[in-house]
């Protein structure tokens, strides 16, 4: 081989050492295992085990140092202890997401995987070993005092974290066409990272919206998250680049984002809307028996209560009037989710009487709040700007109230239903005056 043939050999392979010692400070042979954004989740996160996590940077001079050390405390923990690295330098947004600002930084992720702790000790395996172990001791003790330290993952947290997330629908890669696409019922969906601070933030105002909109819709409107670092499939089909990121699924169209605030209050408005855009008008019943009105009032926040003249003052078509412009008026405050009432003058006197109608000016209406007791009544007219007007108020909360007569509802009369015709006088017998002698009346009486 020629001298310069050789040079070039040797200053290949001084190439190469020195490539894989900047740039491979762990391999598939050591006891450290190489963590990514990919595997971060599953094994760090959704783990049991205790891990101690360096961040480093290949060219930076201490990581460089600490690579023996690090493997030597890997291999001495084996079994007991999980060692990981991550090249935040690659993947600067996993660095990021822990605050990194300096090479090498070492996490202790113990009990609360949501809250690693940095390690401040000596860069040598005998003090990495033993800090190791001091925390595993103090993981096992709150373990058998009963204390969690916070949730053990991300998957956890979600799913069990206590009752205010009970509403939020997990979905994965098998569950979601079933559970959302194939669904009649409107899905807002967050995509999350369980490291990424922003969805940490979101994740009680999720949830408080969840059980909210639950309510308010009877379910037809669901709010649910998927973690987009195991769930890949999902967040590929849908393009999701950052965390988190809310997506609005209805049949038959395509998703759409959702831009709206990150407020509990921001999303049951946008929850609300998109079910009012989708629900039928509310139910206009009429008030035949006790049931009717107490299981209307008390599946809503609020029954609108209307009671309408005599059917032999109006006729049908007056009824009907009437009764359109009440429809109309659910119509527009069907995202409000009221319960809508009638009754005719006079069927249900003790229910008048209760909510101060009483006998005269009518139609009349009460907007009647169930769970206090207590309701409103309309001042203006009985028309659609009238109403509005009423209806407005109470949406924001103005107006005055007064408690329901007696504190609860009276007795409701069992009633025919209203057949929809013109009302009928009563026939009355006819009366026979021809063997009446008046003749024989005494005037005085008359």
């Amino acid at each position: 081989m020629g001298a310069r043939a050789a040079g070039r050999l040797w200053w290949g392979t001084v190439s190469c050492t020195l490539f894989l010692a900047v740039n491979c400070l762990y391999s598939a042979s050591d006891d450290v295992i190489e963590l990514t954004p990919t595997n971060f989740n599953k094994e760090v996160i959704q783990s049991e085990s205790l891990w101690l996590v360096e961040f480093y940077a290949p060219w930076c001079g201490h990581c460089q140092r600490l690579t023996p050390e690090w493997k030597k405390a890997a291999t001495a923990l084996k079994g007991v202890v999980k060692v990981g690295a991550v090249d935040a330098d690659k993947h600067q947004s996993l660095g990021g997401q822990y605050g990194v600002r300096g090479f090498p930084t070492i996490k202790i992720f113990g009990a609360n995987k949501n809250k690693a702790e940095d390690y401040q000790g000596g860069r040598t395996s005998d003090a990495i070993v033993d800090a190791a172990l001091s925390a595993l001791r103090s993981l096992v003790k709150d373990r058998l005092s009963g204390r969690s330290g916070g949730y053990s993952s991300g998957k956890q947290s979600r799913e069990s974290g206590g009752g205010d997330k009970k509403d939020v629908i997990e979905l994965t890669d098998d569950s979601f066409d079933k559970n959302v696409i194939n669904s009649d019922d409107v899905w807002m969906v967050e995509f999350y990272a369980p490291w990424c601070g922003h969805c940490k933030n979101l994740e009680p105002e999720w949830a408080a919206a969840a059980t909210e909109v639950k309510e308010q819709t009877k379910g037809k409107v669901k709010l649910a998250a998927v973690d987009a670092t195991v769930n890949q499939m999902l967040a590929g089909r849908y393009g999701i680049r950052g965390f988190p990121t809310i997506k609005i699924f209805q049949k038959g169209e395509d998703p759409v984002d959702y831009d709206g605030g990150r407020t509990r209050s921001d999303i049951i408005a946008r929850a609300l809307d998109l079910f009012s855009d989708n629900a039928p008008p509310p139910e206009l019943l009429e008030i035949i028996n006790e049931d009717v009105l107490k299981s209307t009032c008390d599946a809503h926040q609020l029954c609108i209560v209307s009671v309408l003249p005599h059917i032999l003052d109006t006729g049908a078509s007056g009824r009907n009037s009437y009764l359109d412009v009440m429809l109309k008026m659910a119509e527009k405050y069907k995202k409000k989710m009221w319960g809508w009432l009638w009754t005719e003058a006079g069927a249900q006197s003790d229910l008048e009487s209760s909510l101060g109608i009483g006998g005269f000016g009518y139609p009349a209406m009460a907007a009647v709040n169930a769970r206090k007791m207590k309701f409103a009544l309309l001042k203006g007219s009985f028309s659609e700007q009238g109403i509005n007007e009423f209806l407005r108020e109470l949406s924001v909360g103005r107006g005055s109230t007064a408690p329901v007569g007696g504190g609860a509802f009276p007795k409701i009369h069992s009633v025919e239903p209203w057949d929809g015709k013109d009302g009928e006088l009563p026939v009355e017998d006819d009366i026979d005056l021809s063997d009446v002698d008046l003749d024989d009346w005494d005037k005085d009486e008359l």
